[in-house]
C-alpha cells in the first residue's frame, strides 16, 4: 500500500489538482513544508515541481508543473493550454448561468456548495435559463443528447465531476462542491484576458452579467 506521500505524488503526476475540498488529507500533507519539500525533491528527478495557485479559505491549490522547459515540455504545455482554451466557452457559460440563476455576486469557487435540484428548479422556471442550459449541455465538452432539463443538467454535473471541477461528497445527496481546479481556471481566464487585452470583466458588466474575474 502506498504511503500518503506516494499517493500524493501519484495524484500530482496524473495531473490532478489537490485542494482542501477535493482531498483534505492530501492538502494538509502538502501544507506542511517538510512534506512538500520531500514531494518536490522526488518530482525534481522527473523535471517536475509542486506548484500552487491561491485558493479560497485557508489555502492553496496544488498541482504538478515542469521545472525547466525544453522543446518537448513546451509542446506538452502548449497542448494542455489549447485543451483548456477549447473548453473555456462551455465552462464559462455554465459558470455564468450558475451565477445568474443563483443571483450571486461572486462566482463559484473552491468549497462553494451547489445544489443540483435547486438549480434545476430555477432553470425549469426561467425560459432564458432553459435555452442557456440546452446550448451549454450540447457542447462537445458535455455531450448531452437530452431534450429535457433533467437530462441536460445531470449530464453537465456528471462531466464536471469527471473533469475535477466539482465533487459530490455524499452520493446519496445532490449537493456538489466546487474544487480548487475552478481557481486554476480563473487564473487561466485572467491570463488570457490580460495577454490578449480582451477586457472580459468590462464586457460582462456592460452586458449586465456577473463577473468571473
Amino acid at each position: 500500500m502506498l504511503s500518503t506521500r506516494g499517493q500524493v505524488i501519484e495524484r500530482l503526476l496524473r495531473g490532478e489538482f489537490i485542494c482542501r475540498t477535493s482531498d483534505e488529507d492530501a492538502w494538509r500533507f502538502l501544507k506542511t513544508p517538510a512534506n512538500r519539500e520531500q514531494v518536490d525533491d522526488y518530482l525534481a528527478t522527473l523535471n517536475r515541481m509542486v506548484a500552487a495557485v491561491g485558493g479560497s479559505g485557508e489555502g492553496d491549490v496544488f498541482f504538478c508543473a515542469y521545472r525547466q522547459l525544453g522543446e518537448d515540455e513546451r509542446g506538452v504545455i502548449g497542448q494542455q493550454f489549447r485543451d483548456v482554451c477549447a473548453a473555456l466557452s462551455p465552462l464559462v457559460e455554465w459558470l455564468v448561468l450558475v451565477q445568474e440563476a443563483g443571483a450571486q455576486d461572486a462566482p463559484l469557487t473552491e468549497g462553494s456548495a451547489l445544489r443540483l435540484n435547486e438549480l434545476q428548479s430555477i432553470v425549469e422556471d426561467t425560459p432564458a435559463f432553459r435555452e442557456q442550459l440546452a446550448r451549454i449541455s450540447h457542447y462537445r465538452l458535455f455531450g448531452s443528447t437530452s431534450t429535457s432539463v433533467d437530462g441536460q443538467i445531470k449530464q453537465v454535473f456528471k462531466k464536471l465531476c469527471e473533469l475535477g471541477y466539482l465533487v459530490r461528497p455524499n452520493p446519496d445527496k445532490q449537493i456538489y462542491l466546487g474544487t480548487g481546479k475552478l481557481d486554476y481556471l480563473y487564473e487561466v481566464i485572467r491570463f488570457i484576458d490580460e495577454s490578449e487585452g480582451l477586457d472580459l470583466e468590462g464586457r460582462a458588466e456592460g452586458a449586465g452579467q456577473g463577473s468571473l474575474l
